[in-house]
């Protein structure tokens, strides 16, 4: 099988990123955004999901870190529309819950083609770490809008937020796992329209 993978640079006046993604791989993360959560986060989308991902980011940490969560996630989800290619053969949908001590996280997949995320979380702090709370949900919205998936996910509960923040990072790597996996009964597009692209 041809190595599904991808290579993307994104270069603005706020950030420098290189990502590559294989989505083939072995759970192996090489990460270094300047964030030390948001690092944590996207590792337990390449370990949980099988995945190899190197990121190296410098952004304008200076002012805050929206730009740098924004624009890797921007890079991911290019990444994983890239290394799809034209998404034949794959199982398109994959769902996972997934526990993390008290809290509990539900995340379904489908690689549809149509970005559109809806995702319900509840956090009681503003920042983990270096990382705002409220970029935990952006940086999981603009994956699913880059990487041209249908995204819903949600925290059914939990009282720690890093616990209910790395439950629903670990389901996504998983239900992404099991979405982009191949299907060695389907040759085409698993689709009645015959593309996932358009």
């Amino acid at each position: 099988m041809t190595q599904r993978s991808a290579e993307v640079q994104r270069e603005t006046k706020e950030t420098s990123i290189s990502l590559r993604l294989a989505l083939d791989g072995g759970g192996a993360a090489e990460i270094n955004t300047g964030i030390g959560f948001y690092d944590h986060m996207l590792g337990h989308i390449a370990l949980h999901g099988m995945f190899d991902l190197q990121v190296a980011a410098q952004g304008d940490l200076h002012i805050d870190a929206h730009h740098t969560i924004e624009d890797v996630a921007i890079c991911l989800g290019r990444a994983i529309d890239t290394a799809l290619g034209g998404r034949s053969g794959i199982q398109r949908m994959g769902s996972a819950y997934v526990p993390m001590d008290e809290a509990l996280a539900r995340v379904v997949i489908d690689l549809s083609g149509r970005p559109y995320a809806v995702i319900q979380a509840d956090f009681s702090t503003p920042t983990m770490g270096q990382m705002p709370t409220d970029l935990v949900i952006h940086a999981l919205e603009t994956i699913a809008a880059h990487a041209k998936m249908n995204l819903h996910a949600a925290v059914l509960y939990g009282r720690n937020d890093h616990h209910k923040a790395e439950a629903l990072f670990k389901a996504f790597g998983r239900a992404l796992a099991q979405a982009v996996a191949i299907d060695s009964q389907r040759s085409g597009i698993p689709s009645s329209k015959g593309t996932l692209t358009e």
